[in-house]
């Protein structure tokens, strides 16, 4: 197995809006806002690579937006999902799998985009594109806070492509790579779990977006149910610390990695480091 880090481009969030409750002169000492009171934030994507098979968890928001939903985020930075591909060797057409942690549209906008003809078409040609059945009908089903979330132009034309399969229950979706939910961010966030050469290493997703998420009140103001994103934390971390957890941060854009501390006072980030760095550790 190999694994590899693929930035998609990065983006602007309000900081309020991504650290909830916590006061501003509390979080922004580990995160810090700019005069607007955004944050930056990545749309890290990780692929997996097991002999014939790779596997692209998450796909970032895309280029088929228009300029001004695009210019709300304020994207910025020269890495796409082609490019950030091509780095390490690979193009759309040898992916065989896409894995959706969820489906808002930071997380799966790159799985569908326009062709030459202007239709909607899936990015990676020869992929599965992978997503849980709870979340799936979530999105298609959207409540009025998360519609502005889930765009029906990333979403149906997944089923329509043919490709797409639901899954129902946790599983050991391929070998080495399983997939357990969550449910305070969204119904049915799937977090995947990979073992690498005898270690884990878990996706991030939203369940924590970012190391200074590790701490237990530092729940996002997008999560639909902030008391369960905090019952789901103390259950993640019963069995990070029994088997010495791996977090891969999806939207850290100071940190790929890092590892988890416990003590008295709850559970902290305890080192941050590259996936290069996970790898050859």
């Amino acid at each position: 197995m190999k694994l590899y880090s693929i930035e998609t481009g990065n983006f602007k969030l309000d900081g309020g809006a991504m650290f909830g409750v916590v006061p501003k002169v509390l979080w922004q000492k580990i995160y810090p806002a700019d005069e607007n009171n955004q944050c930056d934030w990545s749309m890290r994507c990780l692929l997996v690579e097991d002999g014939d098979r790779k596997i692209l968890i998450d796909s970032g928001v895309g280029d088929k937006q228009s300029e001004k939903f695009l210019k709300n985020f304020g994207l910025f930075g020269d890495d796409t999902m082609i490019g950030s591909l091509a780095k390490h060797g690979f193009k759309p057409e040898d992916i065989t799998d896409v894995v959706h942690t969820h489906l808002h549209f930071d997380h799966a906008g790159g799985t569908i985009k326009y062709d030459e003809n202007g239709n909607l078409v899936p990015t990676f040609p020869n992929a599965t594109l992978w997503v849980g059945k709870e979340q799936w009908n979530e999105a298609v089903n959207p409540n009025e806070r998360e519609r502005a979330s889930f765009l029906k132009e990333n979403i149906l034309p997944m089923q329509e492509s043919g490709k797409l399969k639901l899954i129902e229950e946790e599983c050991e979706l391929f070998p080495n790579f399983f997939v357990r939910f969550f449910y305070g961010h969204t119904i049915g966030q799937l977090i995947p779990h990979i073992k690498y050469n005898g270690k884990w290493l878990i996706y991030g997703a939203d369940l924590f977006p970012s190391s200074a998420h590790i701490y237990e009140p530092y729940i996002m103001g997008y999560d639909m149910n902030a008391r369960q994103t905090l019952a789901d934390k103390k259950r993640f971390f019963e069995e990070a610390h029994k088997h010495d957890y791996t977090i891969f941060f999806e939207h850290d854009i100071y940190n790929e990695c890092g590892n988890l501390l416990k003590t008295d006072r709850g559970t902290k980030i305890h080192e941050t480091f590259s996936l290069e760095e996970f790898i050859e550790g």
